[in-house]
């Protein structure tokens, strides 16, 4: 099993990152971030991306859907950001941020490898 920081380092090891954060979805908080930079602010970032999980899982009430929320894409220009919702024991309202430079990530490897960090972290 893996920390907060060991997997935050995993994460910015995916082909393309350009950061990550660990962020708790109920107070909007980043509990770790790596990354990022003068363009990418993650603690704004981890603030903003709550909006966007709480805003689909008040849509899926309202749906009645019955589904569990396993990643949310937003494609930019030159940029993906990937948001993956945390099943793991322990670790319920957190989600794992990463942004990724388009034009050097392979977005469905990407997915695969923040799903395999996911399962070894441990919070």
């Amino acid at each position: 099993m893996a920390n907060t920081e060991t997997s935050l380092k995993e994460s910015l090891q995916i082909e393309g990152a350009i950061g990550a954060a660990l962020v708790d979805y109920a107070s909007g908080m980043a509990l770790g971030t790596i990354g990022g930079g003068k363009d990418l602010d993650l603690n704004v970032a981890a603030a903003g991306n709550t909006d966007v999980v709480r805003a689909k899982l008040r849509a899926m009430e309202m749906l009645g859907l019955k589904e569990e929320i396993e990643d949310i894409l937003i494609t930019l220009g030159t940029q993906y950001h990937l948001i993956r919702l945390l099943k793991t024991r322990g670790s319920g309202g957190l989600f794992l941020y990463l942004a990724l430079d388009k034009n050097r990530a392979n977005l469905a490897m990407a997915r695969h490898q923040l799903k395999k960090i996911e399962a070894e972290l441990e919070v």
